[in-house]
């Protein structure tokens, strides 16, 4: 089955006007819904529009209107809606083009499209804007009506198709600086830094691959629900125990010999090295135990 398009407009670059459609780049339908039901009956809730001194309403007598003082509100006509659209809603504009790492990924926080072209005439210029994309090294930040909102995106080549993302603007975005006055400074001993330094690198990941991480609680849910339509008992099964550490050096000893173990990579010989002499440091900085003065007999 072909994928529907859920936008479609023009993607603009001064005088060029390349004919696209847009499609979400996330999956749809995938997720299982858990419905509200009545406890004895298993019903299905439902939730009906209604308004006070009039009762339940049909779609075809609601109206959009905006509260501008408490209970009193002014109506806006769909017609009214429409003629404050323009021939530039329907364009994404592009306002120029900047390196990728110029913009902090903090601001991707919206949905993702793919953009292609529509129709044979779109072909050409697409192919052209997205190439010369790809070997500038570069991403566009253009302006977009999106759902009757005016939305910044950033449009950039991910294998060999544009991909527009909405992105968040910067007031919308709280800066980092805001929570700093809750994270303290702290001294670290030389075994620790060494220690942590090399559980970082015990545990770098050679050849990632983001196709294994997978959604375990849905799949959990999906056993339970067929487990429950087969009249069959449910058995929770618990977590292994971890063991409890409240030394930081206990902890991060043992993090670097599991991260090793599992030979994620990065841990290497030379790490090991490191990691080992960082305990010997520990053990050396710890103070020297004393024997108990001798007991004396008293005559």
């Amino acid at each position: 089955m072909a994928a529907h398009a859920s936008w479609k407009g023009f993607l603009k670059l001064s005088l060029v006007s390349v004919p696209v459609k847009a499609y979400t780049a996330t999956a749809t339908g995938k997720d299982i819904t858990l419905h509200q039901l009545h406890g004895q009956t298993h019903t299905r809730i439902q939730y009906k529009k209604f308004a006070p001194e009039v009762g339940e309403v049909s779609s075809d007598q609601i109206v959009k209107g905006y509260e501008y003082d408490k209970g009193q509100y002014v109506i806006i006509d769909e017609d009214e809606l429409d003629k404050l659209r323009t021939e530039n809603d329907k364009a994404i504009r592009i306002d120029g083009f900047i390196p990728p790492d110029q913009l902090s990924t903090i601001y991707l926080g919206g949905r993702t499209y793919f953009l292609t072209p529509d129709g044979p005439v779109g072909q050409k210029p697409y192919g052209l804007l997205m190439k010369g994309m790809e070997k500038a090294g570069v991403c566009a930040i253009a302006e977009v009506v999106i759902s009757q909102k005016e939305q910044v995106v950033m449009v950039r080549p991910i294998d060999g198709v544009l991909a527009m993302t909405v992105l968040n603007r910067k007031d919308e975005v709280k800066a980092a600086s805001a929570f700093k006055d809750e994270i303290a400074e702290t001294e670290a001993t030389e075994a620790e830094k060494s220690l942590a330094d090399t559980l970082i690198n015990a545990s770098i990941i050679k050849d990632f691959d983001f196709g294994r991480y997978h959604d375990v609680y849905k799949e959990k849910l999906t056993k339970l629900i067929q487990l429950k339509i087969e009249g069959k008992e449910v058995v929770q099964v618990r977590d292994p125990e971890e063991p409890k550490i409240i030394n930081l050096m206990e902890a991060l000893k043992r993090s670097v010999e599991e991260a090793q173990a599992a030979g994620r990579g990065g841990g290497g010989g030379e790490e090991k090295k490191k990691a080992k002499a960082g305990l010997k440091q520990t053990a050396a900085a710890r103070p020297a135990k004393t024997a108990p003065p001798k007991k004396r007999k008293v005559v």
